[in-house]
């Protein structure tokens, strides 16, 4: 049995102080998805009760302010991520009401919408805000439909006069395309013979999607965007429950990863990718 149990009480201080910069801003946000995955482990398949308290200030709900005042927002953390409701952002960093600014959106694709609600947290919620993080998760629905049309080009009629949702396929198929590349100069180009093929280019698309989408936020809000505001970018494994990113000094990667800041970066990111033991098995001959 597992609970996870949202404490609510009026705080004279916060339990969790808020971070004070991006670096520690990710800390927690790490720590919180270790602490939720390690929570699933504990219970899953034995006879074991799991417990994890979350602590929330009850003025973060509107109460204990007085009157009719609505509670003010004060997130450390703006994350956009997909729309799969396998992926419940606030539950899966153990944070609460009030500690994180949502977007979703399926692909965890970037638009105008997205950019604009961006900017509204840069700049009404700067006070607080710290991190900016671009979540995508294994086995996207949106990335698989771009692959498979990327594979197969004669499946992109039946998006093709439905305009709203060709606009997230085109997005995700340059990703897609440009993974596709890399794994054929990493592999030669019989790779696409290898049974896992498929599933291979779409984690690494997946990865790759995140990241592109971090590095084009940060190119977006940097010149206006505080110095400490900083975009990192990570991959939600549903089968274990944790957040990855390859890390070009790590097979089997990291957490948060910084976004890339240029080409020699995308670069390494991509070998990163491929060299990674989540990719590289599914390549194997």
């Amino acid at each position: 049995m597992i609970d996870i149990v949202y404490r609510c009480e009026l705080l004279d201080a916060p339990t969790r102080p808020r971070p004070a910069g991006s670096a520690a801003a990710a800390l927690r946000l790490t720590e919180g998805n270790r602490e939720f995955a390690a929570l699933i482990d504990r219970a899953s398949g034995a006879k074991v009760r799991a417990q994890r308290i979350v602590s929330v200030d009850l003025r973060d709900l509107g109460l204990g302010l007085g009157g009719r005042k609505s509670p003010d927002q004060h997130p450390f953390a703006a994350i956009l991520g997909c729309s799969d409701a396998r992926v419940p952002l606030e539950l899966i960093f153990g944070e609460g009401p009030n500690d994180v600014f949502v977007i979703r959106i399926a692909g965890n694709i970037l638009g105008t919408e997205v950019l604009g609600s961006l900017k509204y947290a840069i700049d009404h919620l700067s006070g607080s805000l710290k991190l900016i993080v671009v979540l995508g998760h294994s086995g996207c629905g949106a990335v698989t439909t771009a692959v498979d049309v990327f594979l197969d080009p004669g499946r992109y009629l039946p998006h093709a006069t439905k305009h709203s949702l060709r606009t997230i396929l085109d997005s995700l198929l340059i990703v897609v395309q440009a993974s596709a590349k890399q794994i054929g100069n990493a592999f030669g180009q019989d790779v696409v013979r290898r049974p896992g093929y498929r599933a291979a280019l779409i984690e690494a698309s997946i990865a790759a999607n995140a990241a592109f989408g971090a590095y084009s936020i940060q190119q977006e809000i940097g010149t206006d965007a505080p110095e400490r505001l900083q975009t990192v970018y990570g991959i939600y494994l549903l089968e274990n429950r944790r957040v990855w990113a390859p890390d070009p000094g790590e097979p089997k990667g990291a957490s948060l990863a910084a976004a890339p800041r240029d080409e020699a970066e995308f670069a390494q990111l991509g070998n990163a990718i491929l060299r990674s033991d989540r990719i590289a098995s599914l390549l194997a001959p």
